[in-house]
């Protein structure tokens, strides 16, 4: 690897498992559920049946997702 004219000092870099990336992926996806839910639990008493009904269905859709995970193999580590 070229580092601003001087000759490399090591190795450009070691190569990362695929895993780390996918956890990665699947952290930012179930942080930014969690940033859905926090103004839906504040306003909990608030808010119409419609949208109780919403969150509920998002949450069913992003369960699924994790179960296709869990089922997929994606949250084990080998």
């Amino acid at each position: 690897a070229y580092e601003c004219g001087f000759e490399p000092f090591g190795v450009p870099g070691r190569p990362f498992s695929v895993r780390f990336f996918l956890v990665g992926i699947l952290f930012l996806i179930f942080d930014l559920e969690i940033s859905f839910l926090f103004p839906w639990c504040v306003l909990f008493n608030q808010i119409s049946p419609f949208g109780f009904w919403v969150m509920v269905v998002f949450l069913g859709v992003l369960t699924l997702g994790l179960i296709y995970e869990w089922v997929k193999g994606g949250l084990e580590w080998e």
